[in-house]
């Protein structure tokens, strides 16, 4: 047993309803799922909790039928004593450089609709794309949290993060999060690296991110505490683990094992568990599950996600063996670009090339436009640099290359921007949201029926009535207990008489 006292108490920012959804659920956690523990998890003692991103608004207006605005504000009115987080990268579209006026509007939104806390990325920890998302988040009272996201490869080094940690350590920033999207750290790498971030971090604090993509998300976070960091990023169960983050219950328990004490509640995060694995199970959503290692991960280091799609496409294509192939291929195109850091975009336009040249079956033959922007210095001049010579040269000599090296970011100002969406009739949540995901999406969400309630947890007889009264197998349902018992039963017709939706209820007590 260890009686030893660990120094400083760890503290945990919640990451459930943002990348624990994304990386689980591909983002299909509606705002009616999570309104039920919000409470909960606003009681529980977290740091923060993270809500939304730039890349959630097409997804929920054109398939969820909602609008994100109407969810923050939803949860800021629960949340009463936690933060809540937004996240955002440099290219708020996925694939299209921002405007800065319509990414400094959209600031300006967050912040009107109860977003506090602003965690921001540069897919190339760029300095001067920092120093700039930065002031336009402080101009608006958004604290900002500044991600230094983490890689593998020959220029990722220790002096390179030691570079960065320096940048971004001048920055009016809040927090400098280390961030590792790809759950590419070991616990061994993390007793190095870790201690040298927080010597050059000039006192900021800094908080700890990771996925267990291969299985060492949390034994990294425990050498992350070890080592000195007090706030780590976790999710609760069943949306933590695989891919996600760190499951909260883990990380906590084993910190208290090996000495910390922790700021959670867990009592209060049990039903969020039990509610949000009652809802995948309705929904057959996955449940989050301890992975076996994968050595090969952190060589192609491809997201999760990514590779989903690339089995479906390539099963489709009847080419699902040639796996391997793209991933492979994936390793070879990666380091002729230089290294880019494997997130949103780069990890896109790296592995779309890749499985290009296996399916054509000539590296290069075909090259995608964001890959010749790429090597045009689009997306920065360093990444230009960093491309192989002769891949370069081969790329910009073709005819396409030609035709995008005339473009250039169309700005656009904040009045030619409500001009464009909408106008003056048109609010400018409703703007971001045409900006994002198109006004007939838009107009189609608005037109859409309500959204299902999720009951929650604490109401176990009424969920498993909803679930079953959802079931087409099902005609009757009968439940007794003690003295009281009820009886549903589906109709064809319902007179104007009958009070339960879809059919005819009997219930009896003595």
């Amino acid at each position: 047993m260890n009686n030893i006292k660990q120094t400083g108490e760890i503290r945990f920012v919640d990451t459930t309803l943002r990348d624990g959804q994304l990386s689980l659920w591909a983002s299909n956690m509606t705002t009616r799922m999570m309104l039920p523990v919000i409470d909960r998890i606003d009681a529980a003692g977290f740091e923060a909790f993270e809500l939304i991103s730039s890349a959630f608004f097409k997804k929920a207006v054109r398939d969820l039928k909602e609008d994100l605005w109407e969810r923050t504000r939803l949860v800021a009115q629960r949340a009463k004593k936690t933060p809540l987080r937004s996240i955002r990268s440099r290219s708020m579209l996925a694939f299209q450089i921002t405007p800065t006026a319509i990414a400094e509007l959209w600031l300006e939104r967050l912040a009107a609709n109860g977003i506090s806390e602003l965690r921001t990325s540069d897919p190339s920890n760029t300095p001067s794309y920092w120093a700039e998302s930065v002031a336009g988040a402080n101009r608006l009272g958004l604290k900002t949290i500044l991600n230094i996201i983490y890689s593998i490869s020959p220029k990722h080094t220790d002096d390179y993060f030691l570079q960065r940690i320096r940048e971004a350590a001048k920055l009016d920033v809040a927090r400098i999060c280390f961030k590792d999207p790809g759950g590419l750290l070991t616990p061994e790498r993390t007793r190095a690296l870790v201690p040298l971030i927080l010597k050059n971090a000039n006192g900021k604090p800094v908080e700890f991110h990771t996925h267990c993509t291969t299985g060492l998300g949390a034994p990294s976070c425990l050498e992350a505490i070890k080592a000195g960091i007090r706030s780590i990023n976790t999710a609760i169960p069943p949306l933590a683990e695989a891919s996600s983050n760190p499951s909260i219950f883990n990380v906590a328990m084993n910190a208290r094992a090996l000495g910390y004490s922790t700021a959670i509640d867990e009592e209060a995060l049990k039903p969020v568990t039990e509610h949000f694995t009652a809802v995948a199970r309705q929904k057959d959503l996955p449940i989050g599950r301890p992975v076996e290692y994968d050595a090969f991960h952190p060589i192609h280091q491809v997201p999760g996600g990514m590779i989903s799609n690339f089995r479906f496409q390539l099963a489709n294509l009847g080419k699902l063996d040639q796996l391997d192939e793209v991933l492979q291929e994936v390793v070879r195109v990666r380091a002729e670009f230089g290294y880019p850091i494997m997130v949103t975009p780069y990890s896109q336009f790296v592995g779309v090339q890749a499985a290009i040249n296996v399916m054509v079956g000539e590296r290069y033959k075909e090259i995608t436009d964001e890959m010749i922007q790429y090597a045009l210095g689009h997306w920065g001049e360093e990444e230009a640099r960093s491309i192989d010579a002769n891949v370069r040269d081969k790329i910009l000599s073709r005819p396409r290359a030609k035709e995008l090296a005339k473009w250039t970011l169309p700005e656009i100002s904040v009045k030619e921007f409500r001009a464009k969406f909408g106008g003056d009739g048109v609010s400018d949540d409703e703007k971001i949201l045409r900006y994002f995901a198109g006004e007939d999406y838009v107009a189609s969400m608005k037109a859409a029926p309500p959204a299902k309630d999720y009951m929650s947890s604490a109401t176990p007889l009424l969920t498993l009535i909803s679930s079953l009264a959802q079931r087409k197998d099902t005609r009757q349902i009968f439940i007794q207990r003690k003295d009281f018992s009820l009886r549903l039963e589906k109709r064809s017709a319902v007179s104007a008489s009958d009070n339960v939706s879809g059919g005819n209820a009997e219930a009896k007590s003595s």
